[in-house]
Order: structure tokens, then C-alpha cells, then sequence
């Protein structure tokens, strides 16, 4: 990819999104499921620019969404309603509403106030809403606590009493079809054992609940498969869907998986221009245009990414901080990361940058987000452009006093 065309071309800062890898990513976690009924929804908080979605749509994904925004996002890049499926731990009733209205495959449950909402939004609208109900299996993932979601600690899902009990409720009540059961343990999962502990625990209560006539037609796995930053050892696709299947003996279920994270991460390019160096005391910096607000990952995480330097000098490598021009000290893509010496405009590259990196931008410090580019069978594309000055102001300026 050559990218020092791309920033002549699009600027910089800017992402660049590899959509050919994104396909071979998809076909590969498909593939692993092959032979088993399954359905592979995109996790739109991922990676939610609508080319990305309708890309993913073409392929035949389904969409796991968090907000009635990414329900919405999914419709309008063609996924079919009934491959759309709704999670999240505060739902609002106008968001339950527009869901249940909407028809889509089911809702994502994760508190007993929320299937008592559920049930009274769908008695307003008088149809019988599809639920699923999201387990809390109180599994460690073994990832960083942010990102963990499978623990009694953490604020996800139900636990396993109390998820039965909201099963009994749903199936006695007119307006609620219990139609799924969900777990996600957590993200950048990198071994197989928890994952393999977690959908043993669900499908016993599967198993349970059909010993007391709850059949439930969805075993929705979550997502969650690591990808490599650094030297992380993954967890190959195949053993992943091995594992999941070997603990659904005597279940006749469709497998609901929820990849984000998989398909677009490593498919992602953050391309950055160098403005200058500076020295304070014994401590290098690296000044680049991009910034916390276009990459917020590092600060907010720690998290590492490979960054490459596009300079023809290779040698002389000495330890920088990569940082930008945001007004906080927590603005910085790396400390103490190996670079050779740098000049004005050359280009830094941060990898893996395709998953929670423009979604969770903002314009922090009045700074527009970075453009979006697509790249597929050697072709560019823009699929977003970049902000300005006016798309910041714009719903602002109308309220100004005289």
C-alpha cells in the first residue's frame, strides 16, 4: 500500500482501510463454522463507517449493535433486519421501541428492569418481542480490565439464577419471545480455556431450559478473538468454533458470532505527518499531526500499536515519545518507542488501527476527525471526508445570543 500517495492525495492525518483483508478475515471465521447453522454478525462499535458495514453486508454478515444509531447504521448499509441484533446494558424506551418496531432478529437483554421494559413497550405496541438473554458466566477472560465483560465485577449481563428465572418470566408472558441466549466474555481474548468454560456453562443452562420446555433457537457466542498487536499468541478460528461446538452436544442451535475487533483491526492504517522534533532535557519527542482525539487508544488503554517510519534513513535508532499537538500530557501515540531521526513531513504509520480508532474520536480541542479511505483491489476511495471547521460549529452557530 502505498501510502505516502494516499497522504498526498487525502492528507493527513488519515485512516486507511485495507477491504480485501477485512474480506479474508470474514471468509476465514466463516469457514470455521462450516457445516453448523451459523450466522456471523459484524460488531458495528468496531468499525461503524457505513462502507465498512455495507462491505461486510455484501459478504452476507448480520450486525450486532449497541445503540439504536448502529441499528440504524446497519439498515442503511443493507443488512437485513433479520440478521440485526440489539445489545447494550442502558437501552433506553424510545431505543427498545424503535427496535421492537423495526422487527429485528432479537434484543439483547441484560437485566431483569430491562426485560420488565422490554415486556411493557411490547405490550404497548401489542406483538410479542424477540429477547435473547445475556449471560455473565463470572469467567475471567484473562484480557486488560477495560475491555473484560465477563465477571461478576463487571456490569454486563446476568448472572446465571437470575438469568433462568428471567427465562421462566419471558415464556409465560404474552409479549416476549424467548427466541436466544448470549455470553461475551470480553475482548482481545487471546486463549481458548475461558471461552471453552464460558459456552460449557451456557449450554448447560440451555440444556436446563429445555428441560423445562424453553427451546431457544440462538446460541450467540459474542466475539471477542485477539488479533496481533505485538506478540500476542491468537487463537486460530478453527479451534475457536472447535471449541464452542464441542460443548453444544444434543443442541440443535444456530451459532450467532460477533466479530469486530477480527475483521478490521489489522486492517486499519493510521497515517500521520512528522512536524517536528524537540528536545526537553534527556527526554525526544516526536510532534506529529494526528492526535488523542483521532487515536484514542494509547491514552486511554496504554495500548501498543507497530508504528513504521516512512524515512529513508533507517539507522541511528534512538527512543521518542510520539506525540501531537492536543493540550494534555495524555496526548501520545508511544513512549519510549525506536525511531531513526525524523524530518518535516515524513510520514509515521500506526498499525492496527482499523478497530476503536475513529469511532471513538472526537473533535477534542476543536479539531475535526480524520478522513476515511477505502482500499480494494489496488484502488482508493475516499469514504469519509475529513471534517472542517464549519461541520464543527454547525450546530452551534444558530443559537449564538447578539
Amino acid at each position: 500500500m502505498d501510502f505516502k500517495e494516499l497522504a498526498k492525495e487525502y492528507g493527513t492525518p488519515l485512516y486507511v482501510y485495507d477491504f480485501d483483508y477485512m474480506t479474508a478475515q470474514y471468509n476465514e471465521l466463516k469457514e470455521a463454522f462450516r457445516g453448523r447453522k451459523s450466522i456471523i454478525a459484524y460488531a458495528v462499535k468496531a468499525n461503524s463507517n457505513l462502507s465498512v458495514i455495507k462491505h461486510f453486508a455484501k459478504m452476507g454478515s448480520g450486525a450486532d449493535c449497541v445503540s439504536i444509531g448502529e441499528v440504524r447504521r446497519a439498515f442503511l448499509a443493507g443488512i437485513p433486519a433479520y440478521k440485526i441484533i440489539f445489545s447494550g446494558v442502558g437501552k433506553s424506551d424510545a431505543e427498545i421501541r424503535e427496535a421492537i418496531e423495526r422487527d429485528i432478529l432479537y434484543i439483547n437483554v441484560e437485566s431483569e428492569a430491562e426485560l420488565g421494559r422490554v415486556e411493557l413497550i411490547a405490550k404497548e405496541l401489542n406483538v410479542a418481542a424477540r429477547i435473547s438473554i445475556r449471560v455473565n458466566p463470572n469467567i475471567d477472560p484473562k484480557t486488560h480490565p477495560y475491555i473484560s465483560t465477563g465477571l461478576h465485577d463487571n456490569k454486563f449481563g446476568v448472572d446465571l439464577d437470575s438469568a433462568k428465572r428471567m427465562y421462566i418470566k419471558a415464556n409465560n408472558s404474552q409479549n416476549l419471545d424467548p427466541v436466544g441466549i448470549h455470553f461475551h466474555i470480553g475482548s482481545q481474548l487471546t486463549e481458548l480455556q475461558p471461552i471453552r468454560e464460558a459456552a460449557e456453562i451456557v449450554a448447560d443452562l440451555v440444556r436446563s431450559l429445555d428441560a423445562i420446555d424453553i427451546e431457544l433457537k440462538f446460541f450467540d457466542v459474542g466475539g471477542g478473538l485477539g488479533i496481533k498487536y505485538d506478540n500476542e499468541t491468537l487463537i486460530q478460528p478453527y479451534d475457536y468454533a472447535q471449541a464452542i461446538l464441542g460443548t453444544l452436544t444434543g443442541l440443535d442451535m444456530t451459532i450467532l458470532c460477533e466479530p469486530g475487533r477480527f475483521l478490521t483491526a489489522n486492517a486499519g492504517y493510521f497515517v500521520t505527518k512528522v512536524l517536528y522534533e524537540k528536545q526537553n532535557g534527556s527526554k525526544k519527542f516526536v510532534v506529529v499531526d494526528g492526535a488523542m482525539n483521532d487515536l484514542l487508544r494509547p491514552s486511554l488503554y496504554n495500548a501498543y500499536h507497530e508504528i513504521e517510519a516512512l524515512t529513508e534513513n533507517k539507522d541511528d535508532l534512538r527512543e521518542v515519545d510520539i506525540v501531537g499537538p492536543v493540550c494534555e500530557s495524555g496526548d501520545f501515540f508511544a513512549k519510549d518507542y525506536a525511531l531513526p531521526p525524523l524530518n518535516h513531513n515524513d510520514l509515521l504509520v500506526i498499525k492496527s488501527a482499523g478497530a476503536y480508532g475513529f469511532g471513538m474520536g472526537s473533535n477534542y480541542n476543536t479539531r475535526g476527525r480524520s478522513a476515511e479511505v477505502a482500499v480494494e483491489n489496488g484502488k482508493a476511495r475516499l469514504i469519509r471526508r475529513r471534517e472542517n471547521f464549519d461541520d464543527l460549529i454547525a450546530l452551534e452557530t444558530k443559537y449564538l445570543e447578539d
